[in-house]
């Protein structure tokens, strides 16, 4: 009796799931007449119409390839940079470690919004404004101290003998950092990617403020765009959705057994 209710709810909870995403996919094969005069149904004919015209005439390419540059180069610094700075809070006597662990602690507590004049003060004045590398950076920033604040709570589980028998061995703090720490913390390292990755894949603030040319722009501000361009036509506004949908259901599905590690990393010591 306890299976089947179970198996019932997981059942309800897939339909939820699945019948939105079903829709979006089914009215992207349709044409806006089609839509208004069956909106629930199955398309008359399984045209790929709005995908051609997205790349063919709304430029989609170029904006899919300026949020995948934006968002891996983005991704790879903040792995980088995070994994180094909960390193070296893990490594740090305890007081000054604290000390360094509670500037990150206080940049995740400051409303993103807040920075948005100052940013664009700082980024125009530097000369990256309406460029790539300035919402990178900016990117980066922001999102570095919910990194560490992940990556030095699981750092801090790892068993202390393990950096103690390399130190031993002769081994170096960069030795053990990249041969010992980083292979143990892979788990919430992949947390940390599929976290970072889909918040800057969807990312549309920072876009929207700094970049402004059509060479430049990213999927979220064409999306935006769209909108206003195809007023009624949901069909176009869907089929860019699903594309921009695609990477990061890969994302989940090739590092799913790493997240679900991750997410539980921690709880048993």
């Amino acid at each position: 009796m306890k299976g089947l209710s179970k198996n019932t709810l997981l059942i309800i909870y897939a339909a939820i799931v699945l019948l939105p995403f079903s829709m979006v996919l089914f009215t992207t094969f349709k044409t806006t007449p089609e839509l208004y005069r069956n909106p629930l149904g199955l398309p008359d004919s399984w045209s790929l119409t709005n995908y051609q015209d997205l790349f063919m005439k709304e430029s989609m390419s170029t904006y899919f390839m300026n949020s995948i540059i934006v968002t891996l180069s983005s991704v790879a610094i903040i792995i980088f940079l995070s994994s180094l700075i909960a390193y070296a809070i893990f490594r740090l006597p305890k007081k000054i470690g604290y000390i360094l662990f509670g500037f990150f602690v206080v940049g995740m507590m400051v409303p993103t919004q807040v920075n948005m004049i100052p940013i664009y003060l700082l980024i125009n004045k530097l000369g990256l404004l309406d460029t790539r590398l300035g919402v990178i950076l900016v990117t980066v920033g922001s999102l570095i101290p919910i990194a560490v604040f992940i990556l030095t709570g699981f750092m801090k589980t790892l068993p202390e003998e393990l950096i103690e028998a390399a130190k031993i061995d002769g081994a170096g703090e960069w030795k053990i950092y990249s041969k010992v720490v980083v292979p143990l913390s892979l788990p919430s390292i992949a947390t940390v990617t599929i976290f970072a990755f889909v918040i800057v894949w969807n990312d549309l603030l920072y876009p929207l403020l700094l970049l402004k040319s059509t060479e430049v722009k990213t999927l979220p501000i064409a999306l935006l765009s769209f909108q206003g361009q195809y007023l009624t036509n949901y069909p176009m506004i869907f089929s860019g959705v699903i594309i921009a949908s695609i990477p990061m259901i890969l994302a989940y599905i090739f590092m799913q057994r790493y997240f679900i590690a991750g997410m539980t990393a921690g709880s048993i010591k």
